[in-house]
């Protein structure tokens, strides 16, 4: 059985966060959101000649960037995105390299970074959308942020507007919320947050993925 990859793209606020961090934690297996990020803005940063260094050392000695990663922090808190967009291909293409080479080496979670875009057509990934109701998600935003109920509504509103232009840009026109990219989409709130890690875990069994 090969490696295998299920990737996260959820609605602010709905729990896809934990329940990608819950089903890689029963899998034993690496979830990855910001830490992507962080690595290729460090490398985005490194001059030509150093990065192609870097890049020549991980095909050469079949290492991953998932090594890179290792020291980096995990977020633990809630990324919201009030700013608005603002496009870096430079940027979104060391993450797009880094996500192919988790893919190739190893099975992982990934949350977000449009990596159900990056990795279509693979045979070996999983791709989950995670949303509810706007009440819920406001709730869980205020319950986790510690914030009013109208700063949790527009947190919601802008970093689901941020999130939505982001994969509109760098998927050519795809639209975020479009089912047709996923393989599942899951209302969290009428499954429930463990209910959902059960279900990705059955699905991934039907697709012989695990035991």
């Amino acid at each position: 059985m090969g490696n295998f990859v299920v990737t996260f793209a959820r609605g602010f606020g709905t729990g896809g966060k934990v329940i990608a961090s819950k089903l890689a934690a029963d899998l034993g297996i690496h979830c990855y959101e910001n830490r992507i990020l962080t690595l290729a803005a460090q490398l985005s940063g490194l001059d030509e000649e150093l990065f192609r260094e870097v890049n020549e050392r991980i095909r050469t000695k079949r290492s991953t960037f998932a090594g890179m990663m290792k020291g980096l922090p995990r977020s633990r808190k809630y990324i919201a995105r009030n700013e608005k967009f603002v496009s870096d291909d430079t940027l979104f293409g060391f993450q797009k390299q880094i996500i192919k080479n988790l893919a190739d080496t190893e099975s992982c979670v990934i949350v977000g970074k449009c990596a159900d875009y990056i990795l279509a057509g693979r045979p070996n990934v999983v791709s989950v959308y995670i949303e509810a109701p706007r009440d819920f998600c406001i709730k869980r935003t205020m319950e986790n942020m510690g914030v009013t109920e109208e700063v949790a509504s527009a947190t919601i509103k802008h970093t689901d507007a941020y999130r939505a232009e982001y994969y509109k840009y760098y998927t050519h026109g795809n639209y975020w919320t479009n089912p047709i990219n996923y393989d599942m989409t899951l209302n969290s709130e009428r499954i429930g947050i463990d209910e959902c890690v059960e279900l990705i875990k059955a699905y991934l069994k039907i697709r012989g993925f695990i035991e």
